[in-house]
């Protein structure tokens, strides 16, 4: 590739060969699947999305303090510039919620230009940070686009997964009560 300019693509990697990596382990044979070296089983019976989030970016579980500054610095980024709405009502209804959801993702630069060089660690840090607080934005505003309804802001009081509920499937009409099972 680096001599042509051209890739392959190797539809189902029949032809592609596998290399380690220190971030994900999987056994497809074994049933084996694991994150930083933690089963996934372990993972999601005992720490949070925000935990393993954590550990997929840093290699590490987070303390108590730093899981509390990781929530945090989040929570400072979930709000989408209010344009982001015209641009989702743009899209027709009956649009793949995947491919509104990859525009709004590339779309975000155009409203982030401050953190765009991908060899600048802090850079790539707020980015990181920000696209994993936009996501469920995003994600909900496509579903509520592809419903015909009004689109609901984020409520920081919530954690991630309730927030990302009540902004999917909740409405200013009435109080959106969370299902403690989903949650």
């Amino acid at each position: 590739m680096a001599n042509t300019g051209l890739s392959t693509f190797d539809q189902g990697f029949v032809n592609t060969s596998s290399t380690k990596s220190s971030i994900t382990y999987i056994d497809g044979d074994e049933g084996i699947l694991r994150y930083r070296g933690y089963p996934i089983e372990e993972l999601a019976s005992q720490k949070s999305f925000l935990e393993t989030t954590y550990l997929l970016i840093y290699g590490e579980l987070p303390s108590a303090d730093e899981a509390a500054e990781f929530d945090q610095s989040l929570r400072r980024h979930t709000l989408l510039h209010e344009d982001m709405k015209d641009f989702f009502r743009a899209f027709p209804h009956n649009a793949h919620p995947m491919s509104v959801m990859s525009s709004a993702v590339t779309a975000l630069s155009t409203f982030y230009q401050d953190s765009l060089d991908p060899k600048d660690p802090e850079q790539v840090e707020i980015s990181t940070l920000r696209l994993l607080a936009k996501l469920p934005v995003i994600a909900a505003y496509a579903h509520k686009n592809s419903v015909g309804q009004a689109f609901v802001y984020p409520d920081n009081s919530l954690s991630m997964v309730e927030n990302f509920l009540k902004m999917t499937f909740g409405n200013y009409a009435e109080e959106y009560t969370q299902n403690s099972v989903v949650t």
